[in-house]
């Protein structure tokens, strides 16, 4: 197997960031007990070290399933289009390639065979699957087959410009939720006010609207929770409330100035926002100037919409400007490839906004990458990719807690990918993804790109009907005649009057629409807007308003992104989250046009005592209204 750790590896090895962990983590040892594991693999050796109960006796013979095809589903160009295609129809057309209903579901679909054996004959660990190692205590790097094909398409696909020696190292989790729960525990140390000093208190800084379960994992500990102001890219550098003024203004009555961020760059959760290369590099010279290690959640990497950069950008209104320019090489957000950056050997990959690990000179970026949203969230498996050193602490977290993820979904992840013939890499499907495969040969390198192309096909067809229902919806018009100017013809007299109710920027990646919702315009916005309060009931209504009937939709409102109390105060109430993944295609059209029906009916209202009835009687309207448990559902914690 090829690895990139050789001797002619000219790049500069990662800076020594180790005086950034925390107390717990320099005390950490290597297990006493892991260490024999190595050792197990020995042929012939006899094992009478571990406590580890008898393989035979586990009551799993195999594991088996029916597993799609990696051209399962249709991908989408790699490159924006401008202008873009404006038929009415063009979202729905889209959707229709294949016959919806099938395409939508895993039955009456191309399958192939996948499964684990009790045991298997290959004596290599690297490439041996089966359920007697894959069920059995393991090594908390991860289970050996799938650790290593995940190495190797880190550092030679995923990350092929990593700029410091050997490229990033990577550790298997259980999920980024997991694997930011030991990022914490290894850099940063718990702060009490009872106990300690204000200067030793540590912060964490965040994007001004921010993934909820992030912040509720580092508050607990005593953090500082740092907001920093975003725009529709995601973090802003520079400007009011941008990283710089942050940090150069920093109020150490407060604590230390944060030397942690963590922060969502790809389909930003909850705005879709997509930091491009200039900004990632701006960012991260603040990062090295003031030592802040960066901590980049990335469960939408492949979810880059090139479609939603067209229509954003300002110059498809210009009738001269037909074409982005087919002769620059352009990742998906239509910023120009630098010159002499490498390729991952894929052109999907490589249309993608890369990763700040591409830019890491210094090693101070540590990834979280995840299974969720490629395969499945119970898989809870996923993988960190950062620089050797601070990997190696993070081994020995996971020695004395969660020691590995599950053993059945490893395997299971592991045959799909690899195959029996394991492989890996080295062998990859002969159409480059798109063939079928035989039963149980696995999805291999090119395979999965396959998977992942398409899968990004199906959420941008999503993004897209979505959002040119919101966008046909978001003007409330009023018609009518005026007497005073004759009798004319009533169309060619008529009178338009446009209010528009809400806006939003097409999502350039990620799974959701973020709406910022007018409400100054609202007919009873001279009542509710006195103070922030009153607004917010009146946002709190409109959320009311859409889960009654004839509309029934949910929503999440911006409150629970907000990762202080100020910027709920002050913007909360202004926008909501809309989530274009989880609802079934054939519902997707009509739930949308509810939700647009839904802001214009509300619009309607003018009457306060309609507004405080809803909000009098939303404990009691909920009970009545079945159904909307399972659409609370699809909030999930994501």
């Amino acid at each position: 197997m090829t690895s990139q750790n050789d001797v002619s590896d000219k790049r500069p090895p990662p800076k020594d960031l180790t005086h950034h962990l925390s107390r717990t983590t320099k005390n950490r040892q290597a297990s006493s007990i892991k260490q024999f594991y190595k050792y197990f693999g020995i042929p012939g050796i006899g094992q009478l070290a571990g406590g580890l109960p008898n393989n035979y006796y586990f009551p799993f013979d195999t594991l088996e399933a029916k597993v799609a095809r990696p051209a399962r589903w249709e991908p989408t160009p790699n490159k924006p289009i401008d202008p873009p295609a404006d038929d009415d129809d063009e979202a729905v057309a889209r959707l229709s390639l294949k016959d919806v209903k099938k395409q939508s579901s895993p039955l009456n679909q191309p399958q192939d065979s996948l499964t684990v054996p009790h045991t298997s004959s290959q004596a290599n660990p690297i490439k041996k699957i089966d359920l007697s190692s894959a069920l059995q205590y393991g090594t908390a790097q991860g289970y050996p087959p799938l650790y290593y094909f995940i190495r190797q398409l880190t550092q030679q696909n995923l990350h092929p410009n990593c700029p410091y020696k050997d490229g990033p190292e990577v550790i298997l989790t259980c999920g980024n939720t997991d694997g930011f729960s030991k990022v914490l525990q290894m850099l940063t140390n718990e702060w009490s006010e009872e106990k300690d000093w204000v200067r030793d208190r540590e912060g964490l800084l965040v994007e001004k609207f921010a993934y909820g379960n992030a912040v509720a994992a580092a508050r607990p500990r005593g953090m500082n929770i740092v907001p920093v102001n975003i725009d529709d890219e995601g973090m802003m550098a520079h400007g009011e409330a941008g990283l710089q003024e942050v940090l150069e203004n920093w109020d150490h009555k407060k604590g230390k100035r944060p030397q942690l961020m963590y922060t969502v760059t790809m389909g930003q959760n909850p705005t879709s926002g997509v930091l491009s290369l200039q900004r990632r590099r701006e960012i991260y010279a603040l990062c090295c100037k003031y030592d802040i290690i960066i901590v980049e959640d990335d469960p939408y990497w492949y979810l880059q919409y090139p479609s939603s950069t067209a229509v954003n950008t300002t110059t498809t209104s210009d009738p001269a400007n037909t074409s982005f320019n087919p002769d620059v090489r352009m990742f998906a957000n239509a910023e120009p490839v630098p010159d002499g950056w490498k390729s991952s050997g894929y052109a999907f990959l490589d249309s993608l906004v890369p990763s700040s690990i591409s830019i890491d000179t210094e090693g101070r970026v540590i990834r979280l990458d995840t299974f969720s949203k490629t395969v499945a969230p119970g898989c809870r498996l996923g993988w960190i990719s950062a620089q050797p050193d601070l990997c190696e602490r993070l081994l020995r977290i996971t020695e004395s807690s969660t020691q590995q993820p599950s053993g059945f979904v490893q395997s299971m992840i592991a045959e799909l990918l690899l195959g029996p013939d394991q492989d890996g890499l080295e062998k990859s499907l002969k159409k480059g993804g798109k063939g079928d495969l035989p039963n149980g040969e696995g999805w291999k390198a090119d395979g999965w790109i396959r998977w992942v192309e398409g899968l990004r096909g199906n959420y941008e067809r999503r993004m897209n009907q979505m959002s040119k229902i919101m966008d046909d919806g978001k003007y409330l018009i009023k018609s009518g005649h005026r007497n005073s100017l004759g009798s004319h013809d009533d169309n060619e007299w008529s009178v338009v009057e446009k209010t528009q109710m809400y806006s939003f920027d097409w999502p350039v990646g990620g799974m959701f629409l973020w709406l910022k919702v007018h409400f100054e315009t609202h007919p009873l916005y001279h009542t509710y807007g006195k103070n922030e309060k009153e607004i917010a009931r009146l946002s709190r209504a409109l959320w009311i308003f859409w889960t009654t009937k004839p509309y029934l939709v949910l929503v999440s409102p911006a409150s629970i992104f907000c990762p202080t109390e100020e910027i709920m105060k002050a913007e909360g109430w202004r926008y909501f989250r809309l989530c274009f993944a989880a609802i079934n295609e054939d519902e997707l059209g009509p739930v949308s046009e509810r939700l647009a029906d839904g802001v214009a009916a509300f619009w309607r209202i003018k009457d306060s005592k309609k507004i405080e009835k809803l909000l009098e009687d939303e404990e009691a309207a909920v009970e009545e209204r079945a159904g909307l448990a399972q659409m609370a559902q699809m909030i999930g914690p994501c």
